[in-house]
């Protein structure tokens, strides 16, 4: 099971942390990732952190500004995100895969557990 926090509102430019927990049989092995649906928009991919390795992979659209990373030992996973931008307004969903090769590790059919979701709202 996957539990996201630190979603909320926002101005222009600011930051926020979100908190991916996960419990159960999620292990560090496994590929950890971001991803996001704004208003009327298919769920995308924003950022991922893959097992083991830690190697980290993020959309085009954050690169610079958002930053993945996991601790392991608490089995969490975090989002920062810096200079946030109103198109940035979505709710992000973590997600968890136990196997993924990485030409698809954009894709949300590679991940086989989800969280909740947590609003993130940016104004301009």
């Amino acid at each position: 099971q996957l539990q996201a926090s630190g979603g909320g509102l926002v101005q222009a430019g600011g930051s926020l942390r979100l908190s991916c927990a996960a419990s159960g049989r999620t292990s560090r092995t496994y590929t950890l990732g971001w991803f996001r649906q704004g208003p009327g928009k298919e769920r995308e991919f924003v950022a991922a952190s893959r097992g083991n390795s830690g190697s980290t992979y993020y959309a085009d659209f954050v690169k610079g500004r958002f930053t993945i990373s996991r601790d392991n030992a608490k089995s969490t996973v975090y989002l920062q995100m810096n200079v946030l931008k109103p198109e940035d307004t979505a709710v992000y969903y973590c997600a968890a895969s136990s196997g993924v090769i990485l030409s698809s590790i954009r894709s949300r059919r590679s991940y086989n557990y989800w969280g909740q979701g947590t609003q993130v709202t940016v104004s301009s």
